[in-house]
């Protein structure tokens, strides 16, 4: 009986992890195309004195989804900004305290993320309905909807991220990562 279950939370763990890992790669190129965009606005607006209309909007609405797509890879990957100085100099003297206090902070981080996505929700299914959208019609419009479902998802996986680190901490973590420094064979 714990063999299947076993297997089924290293199964949800392992999609987990990919989805943070592929919301990543959305995000970067979110980056990417961002960097075009601004390339392109400066380029026209300088040579052709005719910049990309809504380059504004195009900003602001990225913005948002760039942290909200990469932030669950940064919770994956225990990149989250703050001082674990005490928890370092703790783990030495007492491992235990150490675990324990880790798995607090893990559980009220999935808890705060939980509260994001129960607030957000509604705010997506209006957005959604009403088909509201930010910008200057006639420039540039999109719709609020994609934003407020990306935040959404973002919070349920980081929830869920952060609660896997409560149940289990000693988890490794896989980066994927490309080979920074390879030796040389001479």
């Amino acid at each position: 009986m714990l063999r299947p279950l076993h297997s089924g939370v290293r199964a949800l763990i392992k999609l987990a992890n990919w989805v943070a890992i592929g919301a990543n790669a959305v995000g970067t190129l979110i980056v990417l195309a961002l960097v075009l965009i601004v390339n392109y606005d400066v380029v026209a607006r300088g040579l052709f004195n005719a910049p990309f209309r809504g380059a504004y909007e195009v900003v602001q609405f990225s913005m948002v989804l760039i942290v909200f797509f990469q932030l669950p890879d940064v919770v994956r990957m225990n990149r989250l900004t703050r001082s674990d100085g005490f928890l370092t100099i703790l783990s030495t003297t007492r491992p235990h305290a150490a675990d324990s206090i880790r798995r607090t902070i893990n559980f009220v981080s999935g808890v705060f993320m939980l509260l994001v996505a129960y607030a957000i929700w509604p705010e997506f299914v209006e957005m959604y309905e009403t088909k509201d959208f930010f910008g200057v019609p006639g420039i540039f419009t999109a719709p609020w909807w994609p934003i407020k479902l990306t935040i959404f998802l973002s919070s349920l996986l980081c929830m869920i991220l952060f609660f896997i680190k409560v149940l289990m901490p000693d988890e490794r973590v896989d980066p994927v990562r490309l080979n920074e420094h390879p030796e040389e064979t001479t």
